[in-house]
């Protein structure tokens, strides 16, 4: 499953030939270490969601980040344009996409395997690709429809979901209630 959602990811993106400018190195290093720090965190959220809220795990975390990123929107307050559309879209951004989307991770995380729980992971690429062409016009091919097809497969296959399995066991009834 993790095989597939590699390769489906690879196919959403369009990899191919890159030259290693210190620039594309440093920020595949940057993506490098940020997946590595994600996959390291798993165990440990699925051991916190067992004895801490996933809400209070959340809230945590978005205050902590708005103290990590607050220097550097202060660098950049002379020239800040704090409109209501603005202030409105941050809101959207970090109550609606970020807040409820890691409280609902967390709270799956609580029930299923780590690995279970971070397979959504894959749909990101999938979700930008898909809003860089409904926002930005970006066109869309055949890669993007596989890779798309790979990565849910990967997702259905990592979590176990199988219908099929049961079915069969409620008709044997030995399916749990």
């Amino acid at each position: 499953g993790c095989a597939l959602g590699f390769a489906g990811v690879a196919l959403v993106v369009q990899l191919g030939p890159i030259q290693p400018t210190p620039e594309v190195l440093l920020g595949a290093g940057a993506a490098l270490l940020a997946t590595f720090c994600f996959g390291l965190s798993a165990p440990m959220m699925k051991r916190a969601t067992r004895r801490i809220d996933p809400l209070a795990i959340t809230g945590l975390m978005h205050a902590i980040a708005i103290v990590f990123l607050l220097p550097f929107g202060a660098a950049e307050l002379p020239q800040a344009q704090f409109t209501p559309l603005v202030l409105g879209l941050v809101l959207v951004l970090g109550v609606g996409t970020s807040g409820l989307a890691f409280w609902a991770h967390l709270r799956i995380m609580r029930h299923m395997t780590p690995l279970a729980a971070m397979s959504p992971m894959l749909f990101i690429p999938v979700a930008g690709v898909a809003l860089g062409h409904l926002f930005l016009g970006e066109p869309l091919g055949a890669g993007i429809y596989a890779g798309g097809a790979l990565v849910l497969l990967a997702s259905v296959l990592v979590s176990g979901f199988n219908p099929l399995r049961r079915g069969a066991q409620a008709a044997a009834g030995t399916a749990p209630p």
